[in-house]
């Protein structure tokens, strides 16, 4: 017998001992006497009359179409603020923008520290004559000083040495008497400027001469008598003077 007809028989076994009490006072048997009317089904067949016991459960069936998309919910609260994330690199330089309206003018500045002077380039003299000169051909020694702060010139020889190099101005101013004057301004050993008075008698005579020479460090400037001893009636005395000046107008830049 198969498990499902086994399956069946107890069934009705089952049943049949729920249904015997009912008539247990009209007919009293034995089980030995009911035994024997409990025929077996025969094999392969079911009473019609029994239902029978629940099967397995089947397979999934296959999933459904997608259904239509549903309303739109209501705008949610706001979140919270995130973590901030860390920098992003440093993008490309921007295209210059065109040029914006004028300002207004900003207030004025403090005003600064005074700051330091240009230095000045100093040299200059003016000297005067306190004797007679009686020797031609050499340089006058002027020893009455009047200005030499920078000791440019030296008056035990006579003559201005250059020490900064630039534009000068030389002038002399003379005093003739008892004699003419033939004078000339020397430039290293060469005569740049001369001047002649013819003396009158009884009288006192006055020359003088000027020049613009641009001079080197070491160059040396003086006045002198030329010619012989009847050309030297250069004078000086308490009321009369004989004058040589000199002064750096520019200085070399270079």
């Amino acid at each position: 017998m198969t498990p499902k007809g086994l399956r069946m028989l107890l069934l009705q076994a089952l049943l049949f001992l729920l249904i015997l009490p009912s008539h247990a006072e009209d007919d009293i048997t034995t089980t030995e006497e009911l035994a024997p009317a409990l025929v077996p089904p025969p094999k392969g067949t079911c009473a019609g009359w029994m239902a029978g016991i629940p099967g397995h459960p089947g397979h999934n069936g296959t999933p459904g179409r997608d259904g239509r998309d549903g309303t739109p919910g209501e705008k949610g609260e706001k979140g919270d603020a995130g973590l901030l994330g860390p920098k992003g690199e440093t993008g490309d330089v921007g295209m210059t923008g065109a040029e914006g309206p004028r300002g207004f003018p900003g207030t004025p500045g403090r005003k600064g520290e005074p700051g330091e002077a240009a230095y000045v380039y100093r040299s200059a003299f003016s000297v005067g004559l306190e004797t007679r000169v009686t020797v031609p051909n050499v340089p006058i020694r002027f020893t009455k000083i009047f200005y030499n702060q920078q000791n440019h010139y030296d008056g035990s020889t006579g003559k201005f040495y250059c020490n900064i190099p630039g534009l000068y101005y030389f002038s002399y101013h003379i005093t003739v008497y008892m004699k003419d004057v033939k004078v000339s301004l020397f430039k290293k050993d060469k005569a740049i400027l001369f001047t002649y008075d013819q003396y009158q008698e009884k009288n006192v005579d006055q020359a003088s001469g000027s020049v613009l020479l641009h001079l080197e460090v070491g160059d040396q400037v003086w006045l002198q008598v030329y010619g012989d001893g009847d050309h030297n009636g250069l004078y000086a005395d308490n009321v009369n003077d004989s004058t040589f000046t000199g002064f750096l107008l520019y200085h070399d830049t270079n």
